[in-house]
């Protein structure tokens, strides 16, 4: 074995390592606010109207019950979750 494969980690030559990577924080995002709780029990197009008037570059998704979603999260969408009468039946959030 070579003399440098036996060296211990603390032994290794000293190089620069990239700078590590930030944590996103995002329980105060940089471009307000990330959930609608006043919604809840509104009509979708209500909803809709005011999230825009908020955030006019956000998407809008209206999900029917009983619905499948995909598990991705995306910062430009918030998706409505409405019951049988069209109503908003979750708390409306960005992802």
């Amino acid at each position: 074995m070579s003399e440098d494969s036996k060296k211990l980690p603390d032994e290794l030559p000293n190089e620069s390592s990239p700078a590590p990577l930030p944590i996103l924080d995002w329980s105060s995002p940089p471009g307000g606010k990330m959930s609608w709780p006043e919604l809840l029990g509104v009509t979708a197009e209500e909803a809709e109207r005011k999230i825009k008037e908020e955030k006019p570059e956000l998407k809008i998704h209206i999900i029917p019950p009983n619905s499948m979603v995909t598990m991705d999260y995306r910062l430009d969408r918030v998706r409505l979750f409405v019951d049988e009468s069209g109503k908003v039946a979750q708390e409306p959030r960005l992802g």
